[in-house]
């Protein structure tokens, strides 16, 4: 089993050596604790956009229905990049990918797709261990109703100014806890970036 010394190097620098050790507890446990500790009550009423929130009534553009539609989403941006604090000669914007209820995609699946049950079943086992690299899966918690997914290819963005910062806990359904957090990077470096994508570029 891989030791607390060997992984700390890959955890953030910033944590309290409490937070660092319960952080590494949960890592240990993966995946078979993906559950409402990926939340937190801590950050809640915050006046800050962190990247990992869930915002409900962004708005979505759904191009092959030319339809644009309000609806619960995940911000992709890093904390820093969209704060209101952090002046540049360009505006910065907000990007997000919609929320999708775990239900309505089993749905999906089994009515529109046509994949057979035991299938869809085996799928969304897999799902539910954050398995699949553009999938992200968010557990029921908070005022997260119901088990979800954000397909992470599926990215919007607005103006960083649009959300209210003063109002921003009447918007926010979750914010990451830090193990939640720490698998939410993980899922972004491995969806984004593949450092060894056996490509020669020269």
């Amino acid at each position: 089993m891989i030791s607390f010394d060997n992984i700390k190097i890959y955890l953030p620098k910033y944590l309290s050596t409490e937070s660092e050790k319960k952080l590494f507890e949960e890592i240990k446990q993966f995946p078979d604790n993906i559950d409402q500790r990926f939340y937190t009550d801590f950050l809640m009423r915050e006046e800050t956009i962190f990247q990992g929130d869930g915002l409900s009534d962004l708005l979505v553009v759904d191009m092959k229905n030319n339809r644009i539609d309000k609806a619960p989403s995940l911000v992709l941006s890093n904390s820093c990049d969209i704060s209101l604090e952090n002046k540049r000669y360009f505006p910065a914007q907000i990007c997000y990918a919609p929320i999708f209820k775990l239900s309505k995609y089993q749905k999906f699946l089994m009515e529109i797709v046509g994949v057979e049950p035991a299938k869809v079943v085996e799928h969304l086992s897999v799902l539910r261990k954050q398995y699949y690299t553009q999938i992200f899966y968010l557990p029921k918690g908070r005022l997260l109703d119901e088990e979800s997914i954000v397909f992470l290819d599926r990215i919007n963005h607005c103006s960083n100014k649009i959300i209210p910062r003063e109002t921003l806990q009447d918007l926010r359904l979750f914010t990451l806890s830090n193990y939640g957090f720490y698998v939410f990077l993980i899922k972004l470096s491995i969806h984004f970036t593949r450092m060894r994508d056996s490509v020669d570029r020269c």
